[in-house]
């Protein structure tokens, strides 16, 4: 898989196209594998963004954040829905590219080719979990250092430091979004490293504290329903609302679409 994947060549400049108003990359799995390594070789500084149906409602809603997906380097089609509505919308992408699985290629591709990583994000136990399983899983890993996230504004300045004397080619990023996002925003420009890619709950899956829904789940676009299932209390809210209106702003979209396509006609 590492070597099909980079024998592949860097696509240097992705097509931008937008879903329902939000910007994605038209990259496959493999190109992006591809383009992260031509990235970190050239120590071309990049934050990795995943576009779910979560983040386009924010992205529609939250003036903010939507400067920082608008200056982000990479921005990647993390959910199914998000592929199946740019497929609908006639701007169709080459298929998903999921966080979790992007992240644990990108380790063995680092140990592969001598990449340091650093790993920043979760608790101070499932941290520690995580980079013993990578090590086990890559004996060859080059660990730059690890710290968990909980982590106050007072001590920004003492981490960017810890990153840059590691020597990190590769910044892991898990925290819950907006955190993750805006934390790279504002500190990429200080940082040493080569891509800052946010994992979000990625970290928790690797050290087994949260299961991954089932393959024909995830390819069918129902691991938000697996998690729900797993935290009815706290996500049925959630899912219901940003569902809804992702639904929404697909719908706004298609009829514009349509409006414009019975004008084009009369």
């Amino acid at each position: 898989m590492i070597k099909d994947c980079l024998n592949i060549a860097a696509v240097g400049s992705a097509e931008r196209i937008r879903v329902t108003g939000c910007p994605v990359d038209r990259l496959s799995f493999r190109e992006t594998v591809a383009e992260l390594c031509r990235r970190i070789d050239t120590g071309i500084r990049t934050h990795v963004i995943f576009i779910n149906a979560a983040k386009i409602v924010r992205y529609s809603k939250n003036p903010p954040f939507r400067t920082i997906v608008n200056r982000a380097d990479l921005l990647l089609a993390d959910g199914v829905s998000v592929v199946w509505a740019s497929r609908l919308l006639r701007r169709p992408l080459p298929g998903r590219v999921n966080g979790t699985d992007l992240m644990e290629q990108m380790v063995a591709v680092a140990a592969e080719r001598g990449y340091r990583v650093f790993f920043l994000g979760a608790t101070p136990e499932v941290i520690v979990q995580v980079v013993d399983e990578f090590r086990r899983r890559h004996p060859n890993l080059k660990v730059a250092g690890y710290r968990d996230g909980y982590f106050g504004d007072e001590e920004h300045e003492a981490i960017i430091q810890e990153i840059n004397r590691g020597g990190a080619d590769l910044l892991l990023v898990g925290m819950s979004t907006p955190k993750k996002e805006m934390w790279v925003d504002q500190n990429l420009n200080r940082l040493q490293v080569a891509v800052a890619q946010g994992v979000g709950g990625s970290f928790d899956v690797v050290a087994g504290v949260v299961s991954r829904a089932p393959r024909w789940m995830q390819h069918n676009g129902l691991e938000w329903f697996y998690r729900l299932l797993q935290e009815p209390r706290r996500m049925w809210r959630r899912y219901l609302e940003t569902n809804s209106t992702f639904l929404w702003l697909v719908m706004r979209d298609l009829l514009k679409s349509w409006k414009l396509h019975v004008a084009g006609d009369s």
